[in-house]
């Protein structure tokens, strides 16, 4: 089979890298929104089935299909916004699938029309690069945050990646992650107390539909997802070069979610982070075999849905400090790719020097993140910039 003449070391760590970080990152705010709607331990239990399970089929089996890195992840800020509209607004569990139902039938309709699609086909490249670059920023650096509390960790993953990208580039990943959880296990940081042997088991909750839902849950998750998610997502394919079919992935994702969300699976979307290091050249050298990457992910993601609470504890053992460690660097490539192509040229470097810094300050207006913003920031001041020019231009020749 193809997959397994093209998978390699490097891609099958980037894959278990991009579960690592994308999971341990974000899970408590699932845990947090689950909660909010007064969900029971095997409802809590049932959202982490349904959402690795809509995870990882819809980036397995795309990326096999298509032969590119395709990378779906639950929607963290969607999570966010469930999570506090949960805590204030007094829904249950039946009101909040009806608007999860309510929000994957909108994502359809999305990828159904093709307006999304459009719409990113309309950003100029230094824009996507910059969006790219200001969204992964926040993690190289967080990376090196995590000196002030786990300083011989961090600096023995560094000299690690740091001596690995000299004398074995195309593993230094794998050889960084190999050396922090050797350190952390050898200084005892490892929390296997976590791991508890459970299969998740997936449970029904009949839909509730109001409009008081759909106006406080719904419509809320559905604009940060697609702002905030999606847009970014679509940032990271064209940033390293894959022109997917973006419409009609959108729309599997809303498919995806309309048929798990009884069971808690509240919105899938395209990823950034996790994207950026499946895409990346720490990868695979060859963008061709990247796909492998993705396709590893997917797999890993269907078997943290099926084996839920085992895999949950495996995954929560790491040191916090480690996951942080490990995105950052595995990052760097991704950061300085896209801070290189946004300011290659000059007629666009401001412009995609503002979406670089808004996108970076994680400013949230009216609870739609900074990706969105970092976007209209950039193309405000490119319109401002160049509108007109091109015609006087063309006028003078």
């Amino acid at each position: 089979m193809r997959f397994f003449r093209d998978l390699s070391l490097s891609a099958a760590t980037a894959g278990f890298v991009a579960v690592l970080v994308g999971f341990t990152s974000s899970v408590a705010l699932v845990f947090q929104a689950a909660q909010s709607f007064g969900a029971t331990p095997a409802q809590i239990t049932s959202w982490m089935w349904a959402l690795g399970l809509g995870m990882g089929l819809c980036s397995l089996l795309p990326s096999l299909i298509l032969r590119q890195p395709v990378m779906v992840a639950w929607s963290t800020p969607g999570a966010a916004v469930l999570a506090a509209a949960g805590a204030t607004g007094g829904f249950g569990m039946g009101e909040a699938v009806g608007a999860f139902i309510a929000c994957a039938l909108l994502i359809t309709l999305a990828g159904a029309t093709g307006w999304f699609e459009r719409m990113m086909n309309r950003i100029p490249m230094e824009i996507a690069s910059a969006l790219l670059a200001g969204v992964l920023a926040r993690f190289g650096m967080q990376a090196f945050a995590a000196l002030q509390t786990a300083l011989p960790l961090v600096l023995a993953m560094l000299l690690a990646y740091l001596l690995a990208r000299r004398l074995l580039p195309r593993y230094a990943v794998v050889l960084t992650l190999a050396a922090g959880i050797a350190w952390a296990a050898a200084a005892g940081q490892m929390h296997w107390s976590a791991v508890q042997l459970e299969l998740a088991r997936p449970v029904f909750t009949a839909p509730v539909f109001t409009l008081q839902a759909f106006m406080s849950l719904a419509l809320p998750l559905f604009i940060v997802t697609m702002a905030s998610q999606n847009l970014p997502g679509v940032a990271v394919m064209r940033a390293t070069g894959y022109r997917l079919p973006v419409s009609r992935l959108v729309g599997m994702t809303g498919l995806a979610t309309l048929v798990l969300a009884p069971f808690g699976a509240f919105a899938l979307n395209f990823s950034a982070i996790t994207a950026a290091i499946c895409m990346g050249p720490e990868a695979h050298p060859d963008p061709a075999r990247r796909y492998t990457a993705a396709a590893t992910c997917g797999l890993l993601y269907v078997l943290v849905g099926i084996f839920g609470a085992v895999v949950t504890g495996l995954l929560t053992a790491f040191p916090e400090e480690l996951v942080v460690a490990i995105a950052g660097l595995a990052l760097l490539g991704s950061i300085g790719g896209g801070l290189a192509s946004a300011l290659a040229g000059e007629s666009h470097r401001e412009a995609a020097l503002i979406t670089f810094l808004v996108t970076l300050s994680g400013v949230v207006i009216a609870g739609i993140g900074s990706a969105f913003w970092g976007v209209v920031a950039g193309s405000l001041a490119l319109l401002v910039q160049q509108y007109g020019r091109q015609g006087a231009a063309r006028a003078a020749r």
